[in-house]
C-alpha cells in the first residue's frame, strides 16, 4: 500500500473548526473533533459515507467492513464510505449487476454509487477519480469469512466499473483505523490490538445482524 504521513498541526490550541455552513449539503450534521497531529476529523460509522471539500480528515475503524477513499485530485474534493455486505448474500461475482439479486450486494453498490454520485455532483470527473481501498479483515470468529466476501465484491466492482486501484490494504486478521485526507489523497493506517479486535468484532456482529432486518435506501442511478 502506498500511504503517506498526515499533515502536522503546530501549537497547543486547535484552529477554528471548518464552518458547518460550508459543508457539502447533506453532510452538515456530521460532528468534527480535534485529533492532535491530524487536525479536524469526521468519524464515520458502518453504513455511513462522508464527502468534503474542506481541509479536514475522515476517519473510521474497520474489521470485516470495507472503506473506499475516493477523490478528484484536480478539484481536491473527496470522501469515504464504510460498508459491509449482509450475511444472507447469494450468487457469484457479478451478482450486484442484477437488480433482482436483492439485499446483499446492493449494500456495496449502494455505498459506492452514493459516494461517487455526490463527488460527481460537486464537479468531480469519473475518469479522474483516485480510489484507495481498506478493510476486509477476518475478525468475526465462528462465521464464514465476511471480510473476504466484501473484498471479492469491491474488487469485482472496481474491475467492472473500470476504476483503477491507487492503493489498498485488504484482508488479514487485524482491524484497522484509517485516516484519510481528501484534499491531498494521503492515508494513514494503524493495525489495532487484540483487545480492540474483540470490541470491533462485537460491534460488527451486531451491525451484521441488523442488516438482515432492513434494506438500504432506494435504487441509485449513477450521476454522469
Amino acid at each position: 500500500m502506498r500511504s503517506s504521513a498526515s499533515q502536522s498541526t503546530g501549537g497547543s490550541e486547535p484552529p477554528a473548526a471548518p464552518d458547518p455552513q460550508l459543508a457539502v449539503p447533506g453532510f452538515e450534521h456530521f460532528e468534527r473533533h480535534w485529533e492532535r497531529g491530524h487536525g479536524w476529523t469526521v468519524k464515520i460509522l458502518p453504513g455511513e459515507y462522508y464527502v468534503t471539500r474542506a481541509e479536514e480528515v475522515i476517519s473510521t475503524v474497520l474489521g470485516s467492513c470495507i472503506s473506499a477513499c475516493v477523490r478528484d485530485p484536480q478539484l481536491g474534493v473527496g470522501g469515504m464510505n464504510h460498508f459491509m455486505l449482509p450475511q444472507d448474500a447469494t450468487a457469484g461475482a457479478d451478482a450486484w449487476l442484477d437488480p433482482a439479486v436483492g439485499l446483499a450486494t446492493r449494500y456495496g453498490s449502494y455505498a459506492m454509487e452514493s459516494l461517487i454520485n455526490d463527488l460527481l455532483k460537486l464537479g468531480a470527473v469519473r475518469e479522474r477519480l483516485e480510489i484507495k481501498l481498506f478493510g476486509g479483515g477476518r475478525v468475526l470468529p465462528g462465521m464464514s469469512d465476511v471480510g473476504e466476501r466484501n473484498i471479492r465484491f469491491i474488487r469485482d466492482y472496481m474491475r467492472i466499473e473500470g476504476y483503477p486501484v491507487a492503493a489498498e490494504d485488504l484482508g488479514g486478521t487485524q482491524p484497522r483505523k484509517v485516516l484519510y485526507f481528501p484534499t491531498s489523497g494521503r492515508a494513514r493506517l494503524r493495525k489495532l490490538r487484540p483487545v480492540e479486535n474483540r470490541i470491533i468484532s462485537r460491534h460488527e456482529q451486531l451491525y451484521l445482524e441488523s442488516l438482515g432486518r432492513h434494506t438500504p435506501g432506494g435504487d441509485v442511478e449513477l450521476f454522469t
